[in-house]
């Protein structure tokens, strides 16, 4: 994902955390934040130390980044932050963006109708 596309400051996070609107299902938090004069989306992710070692973070942290690169051209210009729950550390990339397919459908981030 390109330098454009990521949220990596701390202060953004927080800003997000705090005026933005969050949607959840079992294996992700989405928190998303509608920012003025924005071309296009950016993406932050968030996976704890709980969920694994550094292995199986970056693997959850890679599937995400997939989906996100997969529907790059259907989601809306906002800021987005993905949150990793426990659930998804057993789960295989399909799985993984299934399910966050789910979860973004509900924040309504995609622009159409995705099948």
């Amino acid at each position: 994902m390109e330098k454009a596309y990521r949220i990596k400051k701390n202060t953004d996070f927080q800003l997000i955390y705090r005026k933005g609107q969050s949607v959840a299902n079992r294996q992700f938090v989405v928190y998303t934040f509608q920012r003025q004069n924005m071309s296009h989306f950016r993406l932050g992710i968030s996976v704890s130390k709980k969920l694994g070692n550094a292995v199986t973070r970056n693997r959850i942290k890679r599937s995400v980044r997939e989906c996100f690169k997969v529907h790059k051209q259907d989601i809306i210009a906002k800021d987005i932050i993905v949150i990793a729950r426990f659930p998804a550390k057993n789960m295989s990339t399909n799985e993984i963006q299934k399910s966050l397919e789910h979860v973004l459908k509900i924040a309504k981030v995609f622009n159409k109708r995705i099948k």
